[in-house]
């Protein structure tokens, strides 16, 4: 019986256990187990060696009088483990009096671990890991032991979801050391701080303008990209990321994506940093006009419509404008989206560049004739039209003769003898009106009609001829004025009955003495074929002109004033 099978037998105290093996074993190696029994107390590292393998379990001896079991997980490399191997163990608890005792593997590795570490590394030394969890808070990463890495200290820009680093190797700086708690703490953010403040310093120092960069887009706004350029990071505004229309910044870049990017500015007081994405290639505006001479006709595409017309891409990062009045020459046009939607190809005339300001001018109605280069042949002067009254305005209706030419018959040619005071007296929208052409404007782009012209003037013969000056006549007033009375003498014509022809009366108003609709009897005193005026005077009841009773009153209060 060896010394080991002894201290499986027997159970008895310690001084008593020494006597008996001194006193029955002289054996050479019973000093070596004695020792190691000495170390059986809890949480001591103990070595062993593996007795067996069964299933997932693994025999281990610590040289106690039982052995320990521990499950294969806790070895780094299970499938490496063999009989006869030399482990360290934690020796967690001897449970029983029988003696089981509990052995941990994982437990014994990470107190070395420890211990190495702390050995080795100070607070402020970087160390590498790879991710193992995510904890509340943060991460817990392997560096030979467990160590926590808060979630603002993963990065210097906060992450939606740190999860993402699970699995990855990544390098920290410890932050700080716990003994008592076995705890350390580790910032992966400090540490890429400090190598961004180094390699910006580097950076300060050798950029200049005009220099092309590689950098990753870290951050995308409605106004630009962010470009990470190797410690700073530098702008790229949206108006410097294509000569072409950009809509928003992620039309033309990605999150993490590289680039190459040209330094347009440095501010190095505030460190700040302009970039260019578009100035890789040269501008499209220069020699435009050499490209797009006055009056090119050329094919674009839609790329925007807006209120006043509609931007039409000339070729990659060159766009114009067609403005909503020169789309048609004829129709009546009150948003481009009429005509027009985005994408449509469309054939346009340059009209106008300004380099300056990088605009271009662009026509779309100039690529087709212009109907009103047309109108003065196709409608001289006389021509009989028929048309729809498309409007009515205070002086006059607007009839369509085609599509997108209307003439504009005035009120004053409506009627040789009726006093037309609103077109809607004789014309109503949506009628239907013969009538004829009196003028064409080619310049002005006005064609003037007339409907009373399509009937003689009865003011050369026939209106002189019937109202002769002193012919009496009965008439019903149609209007009063503060200077007269207008009577109709028959339909659609009518005389002017002065005030001074009413009474001899001066403060007396046209309204004191008569009221519209009254019949009265008139005396014809003027005809003006020329002006179009027949002038009238009031008779009394007793036949007499009123008129001639205010000039005898007239005449002798001139007399008595004589005297």
């Amino acid at each position: 019986m060896n010394p080991k099978q002894l201290l499986k037998k027997v159970d008895l105290p310690r001084d008593r256990l020494e006597d008996e093996v001194n006193s029955v074993f002289a054996a050479e190696g019973a000093e070596d187990y004695l020792e190691q029994v000495s170390d059986f107390s809890s949480d001591t590292i103990l070595k062993g060696r593996v007795l067996d393998i069964v299933n997932d379990d693994v025999i281990v001896d610590v040289g106690y009088k039982a052995e320990g079991i521990i499950h294969k997980s806790e070895f780094d490399n299970p499938d490496d483990i063999d009989i006869g191997d030399e482990v360290e163990v934690l020796l967690e608890a001897v449970e029983d009096d029988s003696g089981e005792i509990a052995l941990s593997k994982r437990k014994a590795d990470r107190l070395r671990g420890w211990e190495r570490i702390i050995e080795t590394h100070n607070e402020g030394d970087a160390v590498r890991g790879k991710v193992m969890r995510k904890i509340k808070g943060g991460l817990v990463v392997d560096i030979g032991v467990p160590v926590f890495l808060p979630a603002s200290q993963v990065s210097i820009r906060r992450h939606a979801d740190i999860s993402e680093f699970i699995g990855q190797e990544i390098e920290g700086q410890i932050i700080k050391i716990d003994e008592s708690r076995m705890n350390i703490v580790i910032s992966r953010r400090r540490l890429i701080e400090e190598q961004r403040d180094a390699m910006k310093r580097q950076l300060m120092e050798e950029i200049a303008e005009g220099q092309v960069r590689r950098g990753v887009v870290k951050n995308i706004a409605d106004f630009g990209a962010f470009v990470d350029l190797g410690g700073i990071d530098g702008l790229l505004h949206i108006t410097d990321m294509s000569w072409g229309r950009v809509g928003h910044p992620s039309e033309v870049v990605r999150i993490d994506e590289e680039v190459d990017v040209v330094i347009l500015k440095v501010d190095h007081e505030r460190e700040r940093i302009a970039l260019g994405l578009k100035q890789l290639t040269p501008s499209p505006w220069k020699k435009v006009d050499e490209r797009y001479p006055l009056g090119t006709r050329v094919q674009g595409e839609v790329t925007n419509i807006v209120n006043y017309g509609a931007f039409v891409k000339l070729e990659e990062g060159l766009e114009g404008l067609v403005h909503i009045s020169e789309m048609s020459w004829t129709k009546r046009i009150n948003h481009p989206s009429e005509l027009l939607t985005v994408g449509d190809e469309v054939e346009v005339i340059v009209l106008d560049i300004n380099k300056e300001k990088k605009e271009i001018s662009l026509g779309m109605k100039q690529t087709e004739t212009n109907p009103w280069d047309l109108v003065e042949s196709k409608y001289p002067t006389g021509t009989i039209i028929e048309g729809e009254v498309r409007n009515l305005t205070n002086y006059g209706a607007f009839v369509e003769i085609e599509e997108g030419i209307d003439g504009l018959l005035h009120v004053s040619d409506m009627s040789w003898t009726k006093k037309v005071s609103h077109p809607s007296e004789v014309v109503n929208k949506g009628d239907s009106v013969r009538a004829v052409v009196l003028s064409v404007d080619q310049d002005k782009k006005r064609v003037a009609l007339g409907v009373k012209q399509l009937q003689s003037d009865p003011w050369r013969d026939d209106i002189p001829m019937r109202y002769g000056i002193g012919t009496i006549v009965g008439g019903e007033i149609t209007k009063l004025t503060n200077f007269g009375v207008f009577v109709e003498l028959e339909e659609g014509l009518e005389g002017l009955l002065h005030v001074s022809e009413l009474t001899e009366d001066r403060n007396q108003s046209p309204e004191e003495l008569v009221k519209v609709g009254d019949t009265v009897q008139v005396k014809v005193i003027r005809v003006d074929p020329e002006d179009r005026k027949i002038g009238l005077t009031l008779l009394t009841e007793d036949g007499e002109e009123v008129e001639d009773t205010v000039d005898l009153s007239r005449d002798r209060k001139a007399e008595q004033k004589k005297t």
